[in-house]
């Protein structure tokens, strides 16, 4: 068995909403196991020949900001080629290097650097929570209205503006991109289906803007009430940090975060996260694992078809106990009302297992796990 079949996502499918770098986010998965659906909630327009965004830019340049805010390396080297482009690229780093730079995090900080340029201050949290409280209290001591120029990323930042403005600021807002529904919604369609039938054991997200695009396709589609369902019960919500979080939170979703806002610690965490959540029991002889679509049997991963999954699952919730096959036939999908169809997929899910007596038949009765409570110490259930 190769390294991946036995990867710590092996057996669970996860799904990706990201638009930007989820090439590399869905190689980090797959190299664990995963089964990667993708879906991309959203799709970047740059703005380079946008006229918000040269107007913002000859306004800093005519009249200078006191603090800029850096927000996203992709971002702020967007400006900066934007702005080469329409020949403002000397001007506006001459204004950037006057003024108190504020960078949101280490990648901001190497975009800003790369450019010759140095920030002033960067928060150790990368949270624009952080960054707002010091400059309210710059704002707040500062003899006249500073003017403060707001890398936008991606998406408008109204409370964060808003409360500077409040407290007497003078706020530029820089679109440098926006995002936008994708042009092909078919893939978040299929992805919102996979949710709803539980086909899909994880989403990871890792923009606030993609959280809130699939909340809205949902919402479109009538099926808001069952997402939120399956990620409250069933589908894990992994968000790259809190501000991602902020707009499934607002639903009530339960939502786990890396320490570290990046994509390989989302990854690792995913991977703690998902197996955790596994029934292990002691089974015939054998310590087994469900997982999404799969099963561990021992060390061994044993793939099950949908049906056989359905009927495993259902015997799991109550181990060692005799299920009827009316239980069984209610807990497959779309089955219908034959009772044959529970014969059909008892007999896959034994063969997948590969290893039959796992599943007792109880003649006239039904099924049930050959449970061994007394081996639970052996194999960690």
């Amino acid at each position: 068995m190769d390294e991946q079949q036995t990867g710590p996502l092996s057996g669970y499918t996860v799904g990706v909403t990201a638009a930007r770098r989820a090439e590399e986010l869905a190689a980090l998965l797959t190299r664990r196991g995963a089964a990667v659906q993708q879906a991309p909630a959203l799709r970047i327009v740059p703005l380079a020949d946008d006229t918000e965004l040269l107007a913002a830019t000859e306004g800093l340049i005519s009249r200078p900001p006191d603090v800029v805010v850096a927000t996203t390396a992709i971002g702020f080297r967007g400006w900066i080629e934007a702005a080469d482009g329409w020949g403002l690229g000397e001007p506006l780093l001459d204004r950037l290097r006057a003024a108190e730079l504020l960078a949101r995090g280490p990648k901001v900080k190497g975009a800003v650097r790369a450019l010759g340029l140095s920030e002033t201050w960067s928060p150790g949290s990368e949270s624009m929570a952080e960054v707002l409280d010091r400059l309210l209290a710059e704002v707040a001591g500062a003899g006249t209205a500073p003017r403060i120029a707001v890398q936008l990323h991606g998406e408008p930042l109204p409370g964060f503006v808003d409360a500077l403005r409040d407290a007497g600021a003078d706020v530029v807002g820089v679109p440098v991109y926006r995002w936008m529904p994708p042009e092909d919604i078919g893939p978040v369609d299929r992805l919102l289906d996979a949710v709803a039938a539980r086909a899909v054991d994880a989403l990871a997200f890792t923009s606030a803007p993609a959280a809130a695009s699939l909340l809205r396709r949902a919402e479109e589609r009538r099926m808001l009430p069952g997402l939120l369902g399956a990620l409250e019960h069933d589908v894990l919500a992994a968000c790259v940090g809190p501000v991602t979080a902020q707009p499934l939170q607002a639903h009530g979703v339960h939502t786990v975060q890396p320490d570290r806002f990046r994509l390989g610690p989302l990854v690792q965490l995913v991977c703690r996260e998902l197996p955790a959540r596994a029934p292990v029991l002691p089974v015939a002889g054998h310590r087994l694992e469900i997982r999404g679509h799969a099963a561990l049997v021992d060390d061994a991963l044993r793939p099950v078809p949908p049906a056989g999954m359905a009927l495993l699952r259902a015997l799991a919730r109550r181990p060692g106990w005799v299920v009827s096959r009316a239980d069984l036939l209610r807990a497959l999908p779309g089955s219908g009302r034959d009772e044959h169809a529970v014969e059909t997929a008892m007999a896959r899910l034994r063969a997948g297992l590969g290893a039959p007596k796992l599943v007792q038949t109880v003649v006239k009765r039904g099924y049930r796990l050959a449970f061994d409570p007394s081996a639970g110490d052996k194999y960690g259930a």
